[in-house]
């Protein structure tokens, strides 16, 4: 590892640090500026009960203090108590559903990345035939509707109609449906952006060259093209990550996944606040260290990006 390389990885490191903090402040600001108490919504509390749960929570303090204090329990990985599951702490809750997620949300992402960029090779390679425009076609209908739209045809027809898949993810099989909901967004997308850097890597000189020399087709196609083609998708791959894991919180509730998207809904409807914090801003650093990997791992595909 050069001295240049090692400086980009610092330089790309620092800028996620000061992003993670940045989200933290303003999550942490922006739900201690709601007025009302979290636990204004209980009833029958008296206000020296609600006093009392406001300083075995820490809300007495001053909002600076209660930032800090907030600040030194994350770099423990605490996130606090839980202010509607009574005894049980955000951590344990969170680690609990991201069990979920992390299957739904990888299962999505191996499927739109593998699907993605097969159809976009196969689009490129047969570019202006029919296959091709069959490809362009579903795939801009696919780019043009959300993920809970997706699921809600899917569950209807698939699992309501049919009978094919059960209805909710914890029944045996009951993964595929959700997973495929999440997926073929990012799949229509991964599909147009492997057409157009898989039409643009076989117009360049090398390739000519490597076919000018007798190579076979598929070595063209696989060792040399296909790899040099790969760039815009190891790009996207952070943006396609944030884009699953919001997705799932819907797609979740239709499906009844008990991951985290489920677990944040019901924060929110339960006016949970540290829950609403911790998973928040869980999900916010996931994303940051998912385009962290992204950046990093694109240069290490392309030696010839600039390390600006």
């Amino acid at each position: 590892m050069n001295t240049k390389f090692l400086l980009y990885i610092l330089k790309r490191f620092g800028m996620a640090v000061l992003t993670m903090f940045l989200v933290i402040a303003i999550t942490f600001f922006v739900m201690h500026a709601i007025p009302a108490s979290p636990f204004n919504a209980e009833k029958a509390l008296s206000d020296e009960t609600i006093a009392a749960l406001e300083a075995k929570y820490g809300f007495d303090k001053p909002v600076p203090v209660q930032f800090l204090n907030y600040l030194a329990n994350l770099l423990r990985g605490d996130f606090g108590l839980s202010t509607k599951w009574v005894g049980s702490t955000v951590s344990e809750l969170i680690m609990g559903g991201f069990s979920y997620s992390m299957k739904l949300g990888l299962s999505a992402a191996g499927m739109a990345i593998v699907a993605g960029v097969i159809l976009g090779s196969l689009a490129a390679l047969k570019r202006g035939k029919l296959l091709d425009k069959i490809i362009q076609v579903v795939t801009t209908a696919l780019v043009s509707m959300p993920s809970f739209v997706i699921a809600t045809l899917l569950l209807i027809i698939f699992a309501l109609r049919l009978g094919w898949a059960p209805t909710m993810a914890t029944q045996p099989g009951g993964m595929v449906l959700p997973a495929l909901s999440l997926s073929l967004y990012p799949m229509a997308y991964i599909t147009r952006l492997e057409r157009s850097a898989m039409l643009d890597v076989l117009g360049q000189d090398y390739i000519r060259t490597a076919r000018a020399k007798g190579l076979k087709n598929t070595c063209v196609i696989f060792k040399h093209a296909l790899k040099n083609s790969m760039g815009p998708v190891i790009t996207y791959a952070g943006p396609m990550m944030a884009y699953i894991l919001t997705g799932s919180m819907v797609v979740e509730n239709i499906f009844s996944v008990p991951g985290l998207g489920r677990l944040f809904v019901n924060s929110m409807l339960r006016t949970d606040y540290m829950m609403i914090m911790g998973v928040t801003i869980f999900l916010a650093v996931m994303i940051i260290m998912m385009n962290f990997l992204a950046d990093i791992l694109y240069k290490v595909m392309d030696p010839r990006i600039n390390l600006g």
